[in-house]
């Protein structure tokens, strides 16, 4: 089935509340591009990416949103095919004016249309939206080439559980053990997994437990002044390099995780 210019896999959940507030992707739109936590995690995904994959040739980004992530994938590795699905219709129109070379579709991310199709498969601060989490993670290994690639960023910590977590629709916050037995259960074999926004994260606490627990801002944390914005870009510069050398944050926001689908 089409809706408008793309494919639909799952037409009936196109328009559906629940993991996601459809109608943020706009006020997104706007904001992501210059806020330190969407170009950090930006660069960190790209440097795992070349890292861990150097020879992928195709990419498919579970849950794009408004293609951010993909936008920044394009230009560090201009030579993948990129193809990245979206379950909420109202989203792919952002992807494809910042990615329009890529293949865009709607889709459930527990039924994946695919078999042995892609190089590596992202998810980034998506799984933490759906309850059937496992069903996910095996459906991406289904859908990945033999010896094909998994990347995934989750927030971390149960206890960083916030009305942010609230607002957001999140249904859970991992632990690293938990990540990664989810991981290794459906068949996948870890390459690394290390926190980040972890220099920040006493920050971080102390920023969630000050917020009210009542109705509140949706888009307050992406509210940032430019210094402050700056300075915490510079702060997530230096947690980028130091995972780079080789450190594996124990603590952090959120979790990384590099894994492989094995060779038949």
């Amino acid at each position: 089935m089409r809706l408008g210019s793309f494919t639909a896999f799952a037409p009936a959940l196109a328009d559906t509340p629940g993991g996601y507030e459809p109608g943020h992707f706009a006020k997104l739109y706007q904001l992501e591009a210059s806020h330190f936590w969407f170009r950090a995690r930006n660069g960190l995904i790209q440097w795992a990416l070349r890292r861990h994959f150097p020879n992928a040739r195709s990419l498919c980004e579970i849950g794009c949103g408004t293609g951010f992530v993909l936008s920044g994938l394009q230009e560090a590795a201009p030579q993948l095919r990129l193809a990245a699905s979206e379950i909420f219709a109202e989203g792919l129109p952002f992807a494809q004016s910042r990615v329009p070379g890529a293949r865009l579709f709607q889709m459930d991310a527990r039924s994946i249309p695919f078999e042995d199709e892609f190089d590596v498969i992202g998810a980034f601060d998506v799984i933490e939206h759906v309850e059937e989490d496992t069903d996910v993670l095996c459906q991406m290994h289904r859908a990945l080439k033999p010896g094909g690639g998994l990347l995934l960023t989750v927030p971390q910590h149960p206890w960083l559980w916030s009305a942010a977590d609230e607002v957001a629709h999140h249904v859970r916050r991992y632990t690293a053990s938990d990540l990664r037995q989810k991981v290794l259960d459906a068949g996948f074999r870890i390459a690394r997994v290390t926190s980040f926004v972890s220099l920040l994260l006493p920050l971080m606490l102390l920023s969630r437990r000050a917020r009210p627990g009542k109705n509140p801002d949706p888009y307050d944390e992406l509210r940032i002044g430019p210094v402050s914005n700056a300075l915490l870009s510079a702060v997530m510069t230096v947690e980028r390099a130091l995972i780079r050398m080789g450190v594996s944050f124990p603590a952090g926001g959120s979790l990384l995780l590099a894994a492989r689908r094995p060779e038949r």
